[in-house]
């Protein structure tokens, strides 16, 4: 009878704190679900807009270099998914990238071969034919995009974490102090007398007393998460950055457009002469070549519709409960199971807490 009470006991402890964290999991689960689905569809949404605006704007041209645009997109949802990707770099080879076909488009009576090419892609840099666009953007993706995978990852391992430490046992002293607290009255015939809840405490206590363990790095943990959700909400904030993205490029190429002439002038000094196309050829290239065009001014307004139905700083907000910068921040582990509106393990006896069993 004594081995069925304390298997019995420590059933019940494993359910009351599975039950009393569910709450917690079952948060930063569908959270980090929100979360994942606004950011991928906003990305979804900015790769739309550009192709829909490019294509409105140079039809074939674009078609013909559409893969470039393609790949930007590519690269930053790897990204965000932890794909092994500096940002910073792809970011600067997307530019180069640009380069070589714009200086290719804006100069049609040329043959440039791909060693040219790639010489033109050297000054990028140098002289800035994109304008201040490319290293703002550069700043403005890059941080956007580490806070917003960040917090990601963050509700995920929040979430993970929850789920592993509730899965617990207690130690052979918590299993005999759990059975003499729960069933002791049984032999006593009291088996409506249920433990007060100082000494449940105590007990409880000590059954997670290696989870309480982690209450300091939890709250080194939750102290960096607020820090990146306020970041979220503020200068990093990923849906200003990936809203305008198409007009932001479409802006650097009309400043190529404008300064065509002198930047292919310096490039010819640095890589030399390219030689020039037959005149039949030269006549074709100008007619297929050249942006004329130019983009419709970007309307803050224009908000992409998310899976999410909300900007960015409101899902922050719901995604980062106001409850773990309070009560279940000081001593999570020994909280979570201790509620204090809910004395551990009442709710499975389903009695209310009468009196101390000695």
């Amino acid at each position: 009878m004594e081995e069925k009470y304390s298997q019995q006991s420590k059933h019940d402890f494993r359910n009351a704190v599975v039950e009393l964290s569910s709450h917690l999991q079952t948060t930063f689960s569908s959270r980090y679900k929100k979360f994942d689905e606004f950011f991928k569809e906003l990305l979804e949404n900015a790769e739309k807009s550009l192709n829909d605006m490019f294509l409105r704007t140079y039809g074939r041209l674009y078609m013909q270099n559409s893969e470039l645009f393609k790949d930007l997109f590519i690269e930053l949802k790897r990204y965000y998914v932890g794909g092994n990707v500096n940002l910073e770099e792809m970011l600067n080879d997307f530019w180069a990238r640009l380069l070589e076909r714009m200086f290719r488009l804006v100069n049609p009576q040329y043959q440039f071969t791909d060693e040219y090419l790639e010489c033109v892609s050297k000054y990028t840099e140098q002289l800035k034919p994109f304008g201040d666009v490319p290293r703002k953007l550069k700043l403005q993706v890059t941080r956007a995009f580490v806070a917003a995978r960040t917090f990601a990852q963050g509700l995920a391992v929040a979430r993970d974490v929850v789920t592993k430490v509730s899965a617990v046992n207690p130690s052979p002293q918590g299993e005999r102090a759990l059975l003499k607290m729960m069933y002791c009255p049984h032999c006593r015939g009291l088996i409506t007398v249920k433990p007060c809840y100082n000494y449940c405490f105590n007990v409880m206590r000590g059954c997670l007393a290696n989870q309480g363990d982690l209450d300091t790095e939890w709250n080194n943990f939750i102290d960096s998460m607020l820090m990146v959700a306020e970041r979220l909400e503020g200068p990093f904030n990923i849906e200003s950055v990936m809203d305008p993205i198409d007009v932001k490029i479409s802006d650097a190429i009309m400043n190529m457009q404008e300064n065509s002439l002198q930047v292919s002038q310096k490039v010819f000094q640095g890589c030399g002469q390219p030689k020039t196309l037959s005149q039949g050829r030269a006549s074709r290239s100008v007619s297929e070549g050249g942006f004329s065009a130019r983009f419709r001014p970007y309307n803050p307004e224009e908000r992409p519709t998310t899976a999410a139905g909300t900007s960015l700083d409101r899902l922050v907000s719901a995604s980062w409960p106001v409850s773990l910068t309070q009560s279940q921040r000081g001593s999570l582990w020994t909280y979570c199971a201790l509620s204090p509106s809910q004395p551990p393990l009442a709710s499975l006896k389903g009695k209310e807490v009468r009196a101390q069993v000695d």
